[in-house]
């Protein structure tokens, strides 16, 4: 997570007791999902700015989001969405090498589980300076006694316990909780024979596919599993799209600092892999148009201005990176020049050259555009619309 005071209206919020029928771990999970108490800032929840009204992403266009017990610590990374993250994976290596799974966008964390370690503790997210700080704000909750109740009444007295339990809560409320994975897409009720995609819509899930053109799902694959699952719309792999830097970013004034994703600064065990350097885990593209920035930098803020850049970083890459004296495009401004040779630019649509055509022209990536929407969850034939928030009301 990336957690932030950005402002929401979140829904399901009480986090009083769960006296009604007897506590789960999943519904102590729900209740610290929501707990603002939790935080050094008293102002500050998972929900803040994993909504799930927007598709459990953040409600604003800040490119990365503001923590800390006084909300002026900014973060990283733009904040990822936590649906449908129930179907991760652990990091590992295939057998060709390819880095595959893992949580975050570095895939540092194994497991919901271990990911939720992180945004607890971190200076620039809730901001527990420790496990003991956590669990003794947990311990003065209205929700304390179903804590109790569910792990055991001296659960409080293992600091390290406690906070473990916190972690198992939180897993189990996101794995279990059909908000988070609804499946309920307009996409979902086309693969289900139950509603026919519109011929723009058709024209961009061609463009999605074809390898020719958008090929995009050689990272997004948009056909079910062997054994009938729905797609997710992710490899789980990592790729090295070469953004331009940010500006935005606090961190960023520092020219010396970089962002490598899988090698560093906020991973480390990779940092000998310099292959990888500047790589960052292929996301889902469910909801995708729903989402206020994009990429992990949060450096575009349209969904058209994002896959333009898939298709015009080559071509046109005067349009995305600042030029020099001589008016030449700096491209892969966000990595030092050794990690250059790292970025992909042999796969479509990245395989252009200045001069050539892009893959796409702009009515395709309109027709692309239109096709993403479909993935978009909360899907009413009715009305032909859709809104992540529906799916929470099923």
């Amino acid at each position: 997570w990336v957690l932030a005071s950005c402002s929401v209206a979140l829904v399901h919020a009480d986090t009083a007791a769960v006296d009604a029928q007897p506590a789960t771990p999943a519904m102590l999970g729900k209740a610290i999902f929501f707990d603002e108490s939790l935080s050094a800032s008293g102002k500050m929840s998972c929900a803040t700015c994993h909504d799930p009204a927007h598709a459990h992403a953040q409600s604003n266009t800040l490119m990365v989001q503001f923590g800390g017990p006084l909300l002026d610590v900014p973060g990283f990374r733009a904040v990822p969405s936590l649906r449908y993250l129930n179907l991760g994976i652990a990091f590992h290596f295939e057998s060709d090498g390819t880095p595959t799974g893992g949580f975050n966008r570095d895939g540092r964390a194994n497991s919901l589980l271990e990911q939720a370690e992180r945004p607890l503790l971190a200076p620039h997210e809730m901001a527990n300076g420790t496990h003991a700080d956590a669990v003794a704000r947990l311990a003065n909750t209205s929700y304390a006694d179903d804590f109790r109740r569910v792990f055991g009444n001296n659960v409080f007295d293992d600091i390290d316990g406690a906070f473990f339990r916190m972690q198992f809560a939180l897993e189990k409320y996101e794995a279990t909780d059909p908000g988070f994975h609804p499946f309920d897409s307009k996409y979902d009720y086309f693969l289900a024979g139950k509603v026919k995609l519109s011929a723009q819509e058709l024209r961009g899930f061609s463009l999605f596919n074809r390898p020719d053109k958008g090929k995009c799902l050689g990272c997004h694959p948009s056909t079910r599993g062997s054994d009938g699952s729905s797609p997710v719309f992710t490899d789980y792999t990592y790729d090295n799209l070469g953004l331009p830097r940010n500006t935005a970013i606090a961190a960023n004034a520092d020219a010396a600092y970089y962002d490598l994703g899988l090698c560093g600064p906020f991973r480390t065990d990779l940092a000998d892999h310099t292959d990888l350097c500047g790589a960052f885990k292929v996301p889902t593209l469910r909801n995708v148009a729903t989402r206020q920035v994009f990429f992990h930098n949060g450096s575009f803020k349209t969904l058209t201005d994002a896959i333009r850049f898939y298709v015009r970083r080559d071509t046109n890459p005067e349009q995305f990176y600042p030029l020099d004296a001589n008016g030449t495009a700096q491209k892969f401004n966000d990595l030092p020049a050794e990690f250059h040779k790292n970025v992909n630019t042999s796969e479509v649509p990245y395989d252009r050259h200045p001069g050539e055509a892009p893959r796409l022209s702009e009515d395709e990536i309109a027709d692309l555009v239109v096709f993403l929407q479909t993935l978009t969850d909360g899907y009413d034939a009715r009305s032909n619309t859709a809104d992540p928030a529906r799916s929470l009301t099923k």
